[in-house]
């Protein structure tokens, strides 16, 4: 099966037959990888991303174990008197 490379805006654009994308399962939206080879390149599904909890992404940001995340604690804090235009 063969296809032309065309110019799409500032880019270039490959149009894949629908009975190619069918036959593996792809569908208008869904995200590939492209992966650049000495003499081609390979388009295959990208690997659905893995949903992480709250907790995950916590102990990922703080770089610690969330048992050792300090919490922070919600007291209203007094920035002074208005200074400018703030409606209050």
């Amino acid at each position: 099966m063969y296809a032309t490379i065309q110019k799409w805006g500032n880019s270039q654009g490959l149009r894949i037959p629908k009975a190619l994308l069918d036959a593996i399962g792809l569908r208008e939206n869904d995200r590939v990888e492209l992966v650049q080879l000495e003499n081609g390149i390979r388009i295959q599904k990208a690997a659905q991303p893995q949903h992480r909890s709250l907790e995950e992404r916590l102990t990922a940001f703080y770089g610690k174990p969330i048992e050792e995340i300090e919490t922070i604690d919600s007291e209203e804090v007094d920035w002074g008197k208005p200074e400018g235009q703030e409606l209050w």
